[in-house]
């Protein structure tokens, strides 16, 4: 371990609270995917059934638009779960709780706030 992470290292009490809050967000965003997915193949099959012409159906555009926004939800859920899957990693390695940008240790209070986060709170996305 380097002497970056050591400084960073999670206490094993922090550890484990850090573990238990990715694993119940792990399982949200696992039924959350799952619904959505649902979701999806029931508007794909609803639509299958009806005419095709978007341009001419007044459900049609309302459809569209309902898949888009199930599809947009369902790919921001995948998105998380692959984040969520990339903090398991950090916190086996050692890395987790370091700011991906600067390399300061992240606040404890935005860990439990944002578990997946990898970064500190003045690195964050629009903050600079």
């Amino acid at each position: 371990m380097t002497e970056r992470h050591q400084r960073a290292a999670l206490s094993p009490s922090e550890q484990a609270t850090i573990r238990e809050l990715l694993d119940a967000d792990r399982q949200r965003t696992t039924a959350r995917v799952a619904i959505l997915g649902s979701d999806r193949d029931e508007i794909v099959k609803s639509s299958a059934l009806t005419a095709s012409d978007d341009e001419h159906d007044p459900e049609g555009t309302s459809t569209a638009f309902e898949r888009a926004h199930v599809q947009a939800l369902l790919d921001q859920a995948l998105s998380h779960l692959a984040e969520l899957d990339l903090a398991f990693e950090r916190l086996r390695d050692g890395s987790y709780g370091i700011c991906a940008r600067c390399g300061q240790r992240i606040a404890i209070e935005r860990l439990m706030i944002l578990p997946a986060t990898k970064t500190c709170v003045s690195c964050a996305p629009g903050r600079r």
